[in-house]
């Protein structure tokens, strides 16, 4: 029934300066529309609405992610930016703070300033065989 309709994205903030400052900036979304209820991203043809609300409790899971081809380089581009990514002592994690998932995608979480859990993620081409290179 929904197959074939576009889908809507949705984080929440507390803050909407400090959001519209990170999607806008840190993250080179494109704001499409600002008013008295959400943030509007073009999030590469999905839209993306941050709502503005008055109280937030982050949810203890990822709520919005990428799917990248090479995620060394997005996340060299992103620490540029002042992005820090997450650690789990749960999750063996390279260096660059990336874990490997048994079907061989890469990923990678950071957070936004309330504190929603995003992530990256590079699929591999084989399950199993991480593809693309490490960012030096």
């Amino acid at each position: 029934m929904l197959n074939k309709e576009e889908v809507i994205c949705f984080a929440a903030t507390k803050n909407p300066e400090k959001a519209k400052h990170f999607y806008s900036e840190k993250l080179a979304l494109s704001l499409i529309e600002e008013n008295q209820f959400a943030l509007v991203y073009d999030a590469n043809g999905t839209m993306l609405r941050i709502q503005k609300v008055q109280e937030h409790t982050p949810a203890g899971h990822t709520v919005l992610g990428w799917r990248v081809e090479d995620i060394y380089s997005k996340i060299k581009a992103l620490v540029d930016q002042g992005v820090r990514f997450e650690r789990f002592e749960s999750l063996p994690q390279d260096e660059f703070a990336v874990w490997q998932s048994p079907s061989g995608a890469l990923v990678a979480w950071f957070r936004d300033p309330d504190g929603n859990c995003l992530s990256l993620t590079q699929f591999s081409a084989k399950p199993g065989v991480p593809s693309g290179t490490r960012a030096q």
